[in-house]
């Protein structure tokens, strides 16, 4: 049996013909940038998070920088950050000259450890990116205190937490000044390419970041700040708004998927062994739905590097996420920061690797993942 890292094939196959019939409308009507499938995405994606507005950008990236940007984020500055996550939420910070400052993770949810911030702002601090990592939001309502106190902006970084939820029942991208996804295409919700979004309360936040996208332009061709590109593609956005009528499906899959692994897992004996852990869903218990939708379902086992190559050895994906926190990669060498800093972090780093957890993920590819896995430790 083979059984995929992701298999998008069960969620695009039966909107095939959709996809078609919307690319043959695009190129007949001939505006391929800021159309009316992006005008209708970014209703539909303020709705979902719960949202007064909603801009349409070009990657998960960008809609960080942009967002940094509209914050006046730059030279000399100080962002504080989770050290880890994927690149972008760092280096969008080192790219406007501002510098970031790193927190050490929960070891529960991997999400930043907020009992670190306070201790780590300065003079110079201008806003903390929480992270809500792998479809889990961060603890928002001690973020948000103490950046009211201190005077700090915040951006929330929900690239992979697109529909997931606090435990009051706020949607991620709803409680913070500039809330920033990612449409991937191995995201919950993905485009055909790169696509992202900017999402915000605030209505002067909002003109800002449309003027930024397009080059800081307003009106065309008159430009008071600099912005940049940051425009999404309307054949993304057409892509988008088809899936994002089958969302709320494929997150219910996902979890339930979830809950199926804790299942087996319970049943194998691996948990009670030690030799594995999953991951939790810190807010569950507070009876909101979508608290961890589950872009990624992260495991932290014993011997994690043999046991990856076990699994790869009987068809079965598996993927690191992620290999070096970002105080030990090498382009961040100059802040400072040496092996032992953030000891949370660095466990991750070495212990834990995501299961296949995609919508039309069978019963039985689960079954067999959880046997392969124990079949390892077995033979140990």
């Amino acid at each position: 049996m083979k059984v995929p890292l992701l298999d998008m094939s069960c969620q695009h196959a039966p909107l095939r013909e959709r996809f078609l019939k919307s690319f043959g409308e695009l190129i007949d009507g001939g505006r391929f940038i800021l159309g009316p499938h992006t005008q209708a995405l970014e209703k539909s994606i303020a709705r979902c998070c719960g949202s007064e507005f909603a801009l349409g950008v070009s990657s998960g990236t960008d809609a960080l920088l942009v967002a940094l940007m509209a914050l006046d984020v730059g030279q000399g500055d100080e962002v504080i950050t989770s050290t880890y996550s994927f690149f972008a939420t760092a280096g969008v910070v080192a790219r406007l000259g501002a510098k970031p400052v790193f927190a050490d993770i929960d070891p529960k949810t991997f999400n930043i450890d907020v009992k670190a911030i306070e201790r780590l702002i300065t003079p110079k601090t201008k806003a903390i990116i929480p992270v809500h990592l792998y479809g889990q939001m961060a603890d928002m309502a001690p973020v948000l205190e103490i950046a009211k106190r201190h005077g700090l902006k915040v951006v929330e970084d929900a690239a992979q937490a697109i529909g997931a939820r606090y435990r009051d029942g706020k949607y991620a991208c709803s409680m913070c000044d500039i809330g920033c996804l990612s449409f991937f295409p191995t995201k919950n919700l993905g485009a055909f390419g790169d696509a992202g979004m900017v999402v915000t309360n605030n209505k002067a936040l909002y003109e800002k970041l449309k003027i930024l996208r397009v080059h800081g332009a307003s009106p065309k061709y008159y430009h008071k700040v600099i912005g940049g590109n940051f425009r999404i593609d309307e054949i993304q956005s057409a892509v988008l708004n088809i899936k994002s009528e089958s969302l709320n499906d494929w997150t219910r899959q996902r979890r339930e998927n979830a809950a199926y692994y804790r299942k087996l897992f319970a049943e194998t004996g691996l948990l009670k062994n030690g030799f594995a852990s999953l991951p939790e869903a810190v807010y569950e218990s507070s009876g909101v739905e979508n608290t961890h939708i589950y872009n990624q379902f992260v495991v932290r086992a014993q011997n994690r590097d043999a046991l990856l190559k076990h699994l790869a050895a009987n068809d079965i994906g598996s993927e690191v996420y992620y290999p070096v926190p970002f105080h030990l990669q090498e382009c961040f060498a100059y802040l400072g920061y040496k092996a032992g800093d953030f000891p949370n972090a660095e466990s991750a780093a070495k212990e834990t690797f995501a299961l296949p957890i995609y919508p039309g993920l069978k019963r039985e590819q689960q079954q067999y993942v959880v046997d392969t896995i124990n079949r390892f430790y077995s033979a140990s």
